[in-house]
């Protein structure tokens, strides 16, 4: 899954230094605009780079989208900010974008711009308390991998390209930990002739790699390919094109690891609820191979996975359900530990006769979701789209009500103990 942060309007060119950025929420996910012939670019809180000139235009073009601007802030100050990070964002139901981006909010789990009192970012301080690896390779001095596969994820009939990439990283140092991310510096300049920045993307795979060996990392990438809705000119993404169509051998630059909001807990009894849409899949495949792959579980043999797995999935089609086969492996050989329950928007219906959502799916098994929410050993993760965040919140919040207890409130604890776990653009 592709992480993306501030967006600059592809429909936009800078002029001069007059540049300003929008924090816009509210372009969710919607039966209304899945109706649309082009994909949102993202759900949630987005951030477009705006020049002086179109102000006024770009106001109009949110406003019809169903957006809200919520602050202004010129680019002056931010840019000074800036690290080498971009973003080629969210198509569809899972990753969309030809866009640069600040990497004051391109990952809200590596605060870049936040030092301690040593110098180290405060995710960096926090991670090496628990010895998790960060930032092992840098923008500057990135590792440099080679393509050992790039397989085709989307069945026969189904929405786009997505494509599960192998990198060999057996040359280096770079370790990770299930629930981070990895980045990708894509060859090239920008046009602004600087060089290309990286995009953060989700890693699908466990620390030992698909081939159980600590020898490689893997991506699930999907690519970039719209028409913009003011234009009409086709959009791709510079890195997501670049990922799926690399050939076997090619050299990729790879940075990271970051992050640890996505951290699996240690304890092998715990109950995992995992929530997400399309290649917010990445991480919860690298759980699952983590609890129920036979490999897996020879070589961990400190975490032999007792607790139960559950994983609500929204995608548009059934061809689009990425790892089908892994998935239906898993449910198969562990029924009592798995459960896979898949909301598919454009063949299933909701209790409205609309099209069904993760979050129409939430509010079907709320009082089950809300059960299990309630034991001390269950831990909650949703990856994906922002906008299914509110209807998530509000199907559990209709079934804690039943028991007199405030959602809200029940939920900040849930954080503040680290059961509660949030990834979404």
């Amino acid at each position: 899954m592709y992480y993306q942060g501030a967006v600059e309007s592809t429909a936009n060119t800078l002029a001069g230094s007059r540049v300003f950025l929008y924090e816009v929420v509210g372009l969710r996910q919607s039966e209304e605009t899945d109706k649309t012939n082009y994909p949102i670019r993202q759900s949630g809180s987005v951030f477009i780079r705006v020049p002086y000139s179109r102000m006024n235009q770009e106001m109009r073009r949110i406003s019809r989208l169903g957006g809200k601007i919520v602050s202004i802030q010129s680019m002056g100050a931010l840019e000074q900010l800036n690290g080498n990070v971009a973003s080629d964002g969210a198509n569809g139901a899972s990753n969309q974008g030809n866009v640069k981006a600040t990497s004051v909010a391109s990952n809200a789990a590596d605060k870049f711009s936040k030092k301690d009192k040593k110098g180290d970012t405060m995710t960096e301080a926090k991670a090496k308390k628990k010895d998790v690896p960060v930032n092992i390779y840098r923008p500057k001095d990135p590792y440099v991998g080679k393509c050992l596969s790039n397989d085709e994820l989307v069945g026969e009939g189904g929405i786009g390209t997505v494509r599960h990439l192998k990198f060999d990283i057996s040359g280096g140092d770079l370790r990770y930990l299930e629930g981070q991310s990895i980045g990708i510096v894509p060859p090239g300049v920008d046009k602004n002739g600087k060089p290309e920045k990286l995009r953060l993307y989700s890693i699908a795979s466990t620390q030992h790699g698909d081939d159980i060996d600590d020898k490689t990392v893997s991506l699930c990438v999907r690519q970039l390919e719209y028409k913009h809705p003011e234009t009409g000119e086709t959009v791709y993404g510079v890195c997501s094109t670049f990922l799926t169509g690399l050939e076997v051998g090619a050299d990729v630059n790879i940075t990271g690891p970051v992050g640890k909001e996505m951290l699996l807990p240690d304890d092998p009894e715990a109950n995992i609820i995992m929530m997400g849409t399309g290649t917010g899949i990445a991480p919860f495949r690298a759980y699952l191979w983590r609890m129920f792959k036979d490999e897996e579980r020879k070589v961990n043999t400190d975490y032999q996975f007792k607790g139960f797995a559950w994983l609500i999935f929204g995608i548009p089609t059934t061809p689009n359900i990425l790892y089908k086969e892994e998935l239906e492996e898993i449910q198969s050989k562990y029924p009592d530990n798995f459960r896979l329950t898949c909301a598919i928007s454009r063949e299933q219906k909701n209790k409205e006769g609309g099209r069904m959502y993760i979050q129409h799916r939430c509010e079907e098994y709320a009082d089950e979701l809300w059960k299990m929410v309630k034991d001390e050993k269950t831990y909650t993760y949703i990856c994906g789209l922002k906008g299914m965040e509110d209807g998530i919140d509000a199907a559990l919040a209709a079934a804690a009500a039943k028991e007199g207890v405030e959602w809200s409130d029940y939920q900040k604890q849930l954080k503040k103990a680290h059961r509660w776990n949030v990834e979404t653009y």
